[in-house]
C-alpha cells in the first residue's frame, strides 16, 4: 500500500562530523520525551525512518551509518517507538 510520507531537508553544513553530532541531536530532541513518544504513538506513528545524505552525493548514502573502513550504508536509521 503507497502511503504519505514526510520528508524534510534541513541543511547542517559541509563538516561531516558536525553534521552527524547535530542529526543525533535533533533526533534525539525529536522523540526525547515520553509525552512525544506517546503522542507519536497515538497518531499512528510506530517508527522514524532517517538518513544524512550530502548534496553532490546522488546515491542514497547515509552518513549515520559507516562500517569501520568508513564506508557509509544506503539503510535509512530506524528508531522504534513502540
Amino acid at each position: 500500500m503507497d502511503k504519505y510520507r514526510l520528508h524534510i531537508d534541513i541543511p547542517f553544513g559541509s563538516d561531516e562530523n558536525a553534521a552527524i553530532e547535530i542529526s543525533k541531536k535533533f533526533i534525539d530532541w525529536c522523540i526525547e520525551s515520553e509525552a512525544a513518544r506517546a503522542e507519536l504513538k497515538a497518531m499512528g506513528i510506530e517508527s522514524i525512518n532517517y538518513r544524512l545524505g550530502f548534496d553532490t552525493d546522488r546515491k542514497k548514502s547515509n552518513y549515520l551509518d559507516k562500517n569501520e573502513n568508513d564506508h557509509v550504508s544506503n539503510h535509512k536509521t530506524r528508531v522504534d517507538l513502540t
